[in-house]
């Protein structure tokens, strides 16, 4: 700060220049905020008190700063969506993180952009004991922002902000989208328009009357409280009906501006009220912190991110988990069941793995090839699910979903940690059987059917179609060969993503009411008659996700390698059920020629193969359907403690039901009556 001294005259401090207060927060800015506990301000209030000279043209110099600067727009915009539009409010983020707005130097925002400029320096800033900010506010002689309501003062700004934000809820809140949420409400007045009525009612009250400010114990705050709470109750029930109506990114987003308003309100309404003569002053340094606050934390992308998806995220998750539960086996009659519907996919599978074989000798370009690869597993895929046979790598992103929410429902209900994470153990093998099979039934029968298929082509056109691509096909399955367990994984990635379009689509069809109107279509109904037309209704609620979900699956899958060649990059993918049939294509291909250290890794990798296409979407899907259901990635650790408790006890049940009925202990503990398996 030397170079603010003047010999002759003290103190220098210009009423525009903001030299002196950017070198005074940089002086006290940590470099490591977050491993620092306090910011401790001691020696620079003594200095203070011991210059009072100083003190008293810095206090000055201060409040001509910070003189009738407007600050409204920071309190109803800073941190808030700006629009309903996710991406464009992304977009608005880093490009505001990069190039920062600067509004007129008229505005509070200008300062505090020039002084605080870093995220981090809300963080430091709290750090400061807030009786030593008590005392520097006292220090520098700042006046109560009570003491006027002239336009720009602090009280006046305040109270412009909480009218503004107000009436912006009550505009969202009427929306139509928003409504529909909340059947509940039609033919009552909103709790919102009760609200803006109260708080115009105390702005009246605060801005004529004398002290401008309320006490706590005023009738008039007293209800604001109680309608603000009806307006929280409006929002929760809105997302809470989510389930039942469905929710789009557009609805979510107004919904989430307008619970971040409410929250933002709720900050605010202490600072009008004043009941000790020490609540003036504190009230001034709170507010100064928020501002700061919401200042720094106003371009945050992270956050936005996270609270915008986490509600989609749950929705998904909730169809997955549904359809989840189809695939955990409880006992005997099931697990072979299981093992039925995972010898058709085989069967399936087995076919396409010839018709691929046949695909690749089409003389095409990338994207021609890419299609027909795409077309040939997207019309295998669908053709599995409708037939109610199963792919085994599709079911961990769905199956992660149900014990997601079994361990959220576990949480719900009293008992200790060994008795919930012990019945979650249960229900994990249960699931690992269950795959286990599903993976058996895919492989054994994929195997023999290819190599016929590839027999029988020979037989009929006299030719082996595998001849020349035999030791491409088993090396590529080899993980010691070729980049097998990275295609593995990729595989994985696109099973995940699978499971999350079919969420969408479930969820978008449920808001849309596509099922209902599909019913209701006077032209359907009059062509095909009622009856029909609500049984086609009810197969669209349950095949269409995933037959979108399997086709997408498919075009992922077939267009993997095109897109690898076209980028100069080696990506594909490898699945276990199609490696299982490669390696019977290649065996036949080899005319059973092959060396035994090709065979032992070719076989070898169709069990790593499937391990990493499990653990890939698995993984990833029970992450996303722990944040979906803010469960702690630590619960982890007490869950992977009772799985190996479990396996140590009953290593078979992982493999085999071994018990005739573990339903009751499990069902009772975890899931809904409505997905009971009877």
């Amino acid at each position: 700060m030397a170079q603010h001294f003047n010999d002759n005259d003290g103190w220098l401090f210009k009423e525009d220049d903001l030299e002196l207060l950017i070198d005074l927060v940089q002086f006290f800015r940590p470099e490591h905020p977050n491993h620092i506990e306090t910011i401790d301000l001691t020696e620079f209030l003594q200095f203070l008190d011991h210059n009072p000279r100083f003190r008293k043209e810095l206090a000055i110099y201060l409040n001509q700063i910070l003189n009738q600067k407007k600050f409204n727009l920071t309190i109803t915009d800073a941190g808030i969506l700006q629009d309903v539009d996710f991406f464009f409010e992304v977009r608005r983020r880093l490009y505001a993180k990069v190039l920062p707005n600067q509004p007129q130097k008229d505005a509070l925002e200008f300062v505090l952009n020039q002084v605080f400029y870093l995220s981090s320096d809300s963080i430091w800033v709290k750090k400061i004991p807030f009786e030593q900010l008590l005392q520097l506010h006292k220090m520098l002689e700042f006046k109560s922002i009570y003491k006027e309501v002239e336009p720009f003062s602090a009280l006046s700004e305040l109270l412009f902000a909480m009218t503004l934000i107000t009436q912006r809820i009550g505009g969202r809140a009427m929306e139509t989208d928003v409504l529909k949420m909340v059947p509940e409400y039609n033919g009552i007045e909103s709790p919102f328009t009760a609200f803006e009525k109260e708080l115009l009612m105390i702005e009246t009250r605060i801005k004529t009357e004398k002290p401008h400010f309320l006490t706590s114990n005023d009738l008039s705050y007293k209800q604001l409280l109680v309608f603000h709470q009806q307006c929280e109750v409006f929002v929760d029930k809105a997302f809470k009906n989510s389930s039942k109506y469905g929710i789009s990114l557009r609805v979510n987003q107004n919904l989430l501006r307008i619970r971040q308003q409410l929250v933002r309100l709720k900050v605010l309404f202490p600072l009008i009220i004043v009941d000790t003569p020490t609540d003036i002053e504190e009230n001034a340094v709170k507010m100064s912190l928020q501002l700061i606050q919401y200042n720094c934390y106003k371009n945050n992308v992270r956050k936005f991110i996270a609270e915008s998806t986490q509600l989609l995220s749950y929705e998904i998750t909730q169809h997955t988990a549904k359809t989840g539960g189809n695939y955990i086996t409880e006992n005997r009659k099931e697990y072979f069941s299981m093992l039925q519907k995972a010898l058709g996919g085989g069967l399936i599978v087995g076919f396409l793995c010839i018709i691929k074989l046949l695909l690749s000798k089409v003389d095409t370009s990338y994207f021609g090839q890419a299609f027909l690869y795409s077309m040939n597993y997207s019309i295998g895929f669908i053709t599995i699910a409708l037939l109610g046979f199963a792919l085994a790598t599709k079911q961990p992103a769905l199956t992660a979903a149900a014990l997601a929410r079994a361990l959220e429902e576990g949480h719900k209900k009293e008992g200790n940690k060994s008795q919930k994470y012990g019945a979650f153990a249960i229900l994990f093998a249960r699931v690992f059987r269950s795959q286990f099979i599903a993976f058996f039934g895919n492989v054994v029968m994929a195997f023999p059917v290819s190599l016929f298929l590839i027999w029988a082509f020979e037989q009929i056109f006299d030719t082996n179609i595998a001849a020349v691509k035999w030791e491409h096909m088993l090396t590529d399955i080899s993980p010691v060969h070729s980049l097998a367990m990275f295609h593995a994984a990729i595989a994985g990635l696109f099973l995940f993503l699978s499971g999350i379009i079919s969420g969408v689509v479930s969820n978008r069809d449920k808001h849309n009411q596509v099922y209902y109107r599909i019913q209701e279509h006077p032209l359907l109904k009059k062509t095909f008659g009622k009856a029909r037309t609500k049984r086609f209704s009810n197969w669209y609620e349950k095949r269409w996700a995933g037959i979108i979900s399997n086709f997408w699956f498919g075009v992922f899958m077939g267009s993997t390698a095109s897109v690898g060649l076209f980028l100069g990059l080696n990506l594909d993918i490898r699945h276990i059920s199609f490696a299982s049939g490669n390696l019977a294509l290649a065996l036949y291909g080899a005319d059973f020629h092959v060396t035994s250290s090709l065979l032992f890794w070719g076989i070898f990798g169709i069990g790593v193969i499937g391990f990493i296409n499990f653990s890939v979407s698995f993984g990833l899907s029970l992450g996303l359907a722990f944040r979906s259901r803010a469960i702690s990635i630590f619960e982890l650790r007490f869950v992977t403690a009772a799985i190996w408790s479990h396996f140590k006890q009953k290593p078979l049940s992982f493999f085999f039901p071994t018990e005739r009925r573990i339903k009751s202990d499990v069902e009772e503990k975890y899931l809904k009556p409505d997905e009971k398996k009877h």
